[in-house]
């Protein structure tokens, strides 16, 4: 479904991501794990476009349709969203407004206002803060609106930065069952997790980035054993 084949991306003369191939098939979760400055979040948004790959160094698929090169808006279109770290709202506006603002692209509005109900549904305590300006959120809350804003986009991959970053232990477990939750119900899943061992408890595959050079890969099972990845990454 979605897949990267030996991709370079470089900020100036600096190569960020080196010679990068991942394969995301439909209904998949997985995660990528690294440490800061990994290249994990870069990785992200060359998928998204946000960031461009060298040209001719590497290209990017999606459902077979070569998607590098391509603006955001649309690849975002096509149905890969990215729920970007730190959150990213807009403080000025309301939670609904927000939320209205991850549809902008759904022409249908019966479909948005039944994937309003969907995430208001899933994330419960944005039903009393819809008119509350992003702002005004807690940490927890505002992931949440986060989340349920990339969800109003009704996408088929859904890219997470981070999710956990700045959360308490209980808000982090919290945030950990909605995403798996979402995985349940069919939607492709691409974790980036400073937070391994969440990481690998919550996806089914892992790739390992270093340096910009994927290092390892495999069912996350595996690599909860790999005494490598324990050691940088587990604490153990």
């Amino acid at each position: 479904m979605l897949e990267l084949k030996n991709i370079w991306v470089y900020y100036d003369k600096n190569p960020a991501v080196r010679d990068l191939s991942l394969t995301v098939n439909k209904g998949d979760f997985v995660t990528i794990l690294g440490a800061n400055g990994a290249g994990k979040s870069t990785t992200l948004n060359a998928i998204c476009g946000v960031v461009k790959v060298k040209k001719g160094k590497g290209e990017i698929f999606f459902k077979g349709k070569k998607i590098n090169g391509l603006r955001p808006p649309k690849i975002a279109a096509m149905g890969i969203i990215q729920v970007p770290e730190g959150r990213k709202l807009w403080p000025l506006l309301t939670v609904q407004e927000n939320l209205k603002l991850g549809a902008y692209l759904q022409k249908d509005r019966q479909k948005m206002k039944q994937n309003m109900e969907k995430v208001l549904t899933l994330f419960p305590d944005l039903k009393d803060k819809l008119h509350a300006k992003g702002r005004m959120l807690s940490g927890g809350q505002q992931q949440m609106a986060a989340i349920a804003r990339g969800l109003m986009a009704d996408p088929e991959v859904l890219l997470f930065d981070e999710p956990s970053l700045g959360l308490s232990p209980l808000l982090r477990q919290h945030l950990a069952e909605i995403i798996k939750e979402i995985s349940q119900h069919g939607t492709t899943i691409v974790l980036v997790e400073q937070n391994a061992r969440l990481g690998l408890m919550l996806a089914s595959y892992g790739y390992v980035i270093e340096n910009g050079e994927l290092k390892l890969q495999g069912k996350t099972s595996d690599l909860l054993k790999d005494e490598n990845v324990k050691k940088a990454y587990l604490g153990v």
